[in-house]
């Protein structure tokens, strides 16, 4: 089988809302102490039940559809394009369904056509409920027990923020190319998910790297199909990483609270996590978490690794047979990564999305390494349940994960070297 093709020629993805929610955080936190020291000593003793919302999302839906209201799909477009992707994807589903041996009966009713502002619109309510356990900590403070000074400051925080997440969901909104949209954390019962594709960005990447129309979109198609596969035919995963959301949930509500009442104490404890090390990647993120936190961020991104390295593993394995264009589109793909502006490198660094796809790299890399080892039907036992997804030292050796599953399955002993955390 060829070698993994360049890390970044892949459609790019929706948000980590993992990241976005936690630079919030810490942006708000540090803000609330700030406000905090503005109170009168007098009125600092008053209680009041009324709070500010951590964000509005409104002004920050505002915000992001201002960026996004070019390239408007009419409604006969819609209706056009609805079509077209579905038949894309109704002819996507019996090939990935033949490779990897599993069912999809009704993804293609479950696929739209998107504008930027529909992006925005389906996107930013997944936003608020990432951002909901956080809003009880009442981070920006009561209205009526605090200086004029410091209710100034605390609108001015909230601001701030909404600013902040209205322009991240802007500049997605034109880069994002297809989703598939899960319903996650708190949405019983959490029903299959939505394919979308953002019909002006696509036409978009179509245009500036002259990527031939229908052979493009096909290859996107089995990117996104892949992902409806892996879901909705291994239930586990989503309820699996449900569970991994709210564990990380619940640390950042710790912190966010000990920022809130420790004020100066809470913001040295993040310095001293610094000083300890900033875990595997290496991320700005991570330095600011303790170990319990950084082995379960690791264990999300382990898995998140699995998930889109799968899709890309499907996605080449058919699409280099069944596209003519297949070679041509991956090349450009890469190319463009390699040609980045400044501004969109700050803002992969800032975000997280630079580290996302480095390891989306290592995850397509493990799958392509164990398929040419053990073949496809040995690698696809990933999905066999959450005990059986590699950690990131064994997405980075897969010879441990070999070694690990061989043992599960009673066939070898585990070498000591093989016993590896995180």
């Amino acid at each position: 089988m060829p070698s993994a093709p360049p890390p970044d020629d892949r459609p790019h993805r929706g948000p980590d809302r993992r990241v976005l929610a936690a630079s919030v955080l810490l942006a708000a936190a540090a803000g609330a102490w700030a406000g905090q020291r503005l109170q009168e000593p007098a009125r600092a003793r008053l209680q009041s039940t009324e709070s500010r919302s951590l964000i509005d999302w409104r002004t920050a839906r505002d915000i992001a559809v201002t960026m996004s209201r070019d390239e408007a799909l009419s409604m006969a477009e819609r209706r056009k394009l609805d079509a077209e992707y579905r038949a894309l994807v109704t002819r996507c589903v019996p090939i990935v369904s033949e490779y990897t041996g599993d069912l999809l009966p009704d993804a293609p009713e479950r696929t739209f056509a998107f504008d930027r502002v529909d992006w925005v619109n389906a996107n930013i309510e997944a936003f608020e409920r990432m951002f909901a356990p956080l809003e009880g900590l009442n981070l920006l403070g009561n209205a009526a027990n605090r200086s004029v000074a410091a209710q100034m400051f605390g609108t001015l925080n909230q601001k701030v923020l909404s600013a902040e997440v209205g322009l991240l969901l802007g500049y997605l909104a034109r880069k994002v190319l297809g989703q598939y949209d899960l319903t996650l954390l708190g949405r019983e019962p959490m029903g299959p998910g939505r394919l979308y594709y953002v019909e002006p960005n696509i036409k978009a990447a179509e245009r500036t790297l002259g990527l031939p129309r229908d052979d493009f979109r096909m290859w996107l198609a089995l990117h996104e199909t892949t992902h409806a596969f892996e879901f909705e035919a291994h239930p586990w995963l989503r309820d699996h990483f449900n569970a991994m959301l709210e564990r990380y949930f619940a640390f950042l509500r710790e912190d966010a609270e000990s920022l809130r009442t420790r004020g100066l104490g809470g913001l040295r404890l993040y310095i001293d996590r610094v000083r300890s090390g900033a875990g595997e990647s290496g991320s700005w993120l991570e330095a600011l978490m303790n170990a319990e936190q950084r082995a379960l961020f690791t264990e999300i991104q382990a898995t998140m690794c699995i998930v889109e390295g799968y899709s890309n593993h499907v996605m080449n394995a058919v699409g280099r047979d069944l596209l003519p264009n297949y070679t041509l589109i991956s090349r450009r793909f890469a190319q463009r990564q390699q040609q980045r502006s400044q501004a969109d490198q700050l803002l992969a660094k800032l975000t997280g999305l630079d580290v996302k796809m480095e390891q989306y790299r290592l995850g397509e890399q493990f799958i392509d390494r164990v398929v040419r080892e053990r073949g496809h039907g040995f690698a696809r036992r990933v999905w066999d349940g959450a005990d059986y997804l590699p950690t990131m030292a064994e997405i980075r050796n897969p010879e441990l994960w070999l070694a690990r599953i061989d043992h599960r399955d009673g066939r070898i002993p585990t070498p000591p070297s093989v016993v590896v955390a995180g």
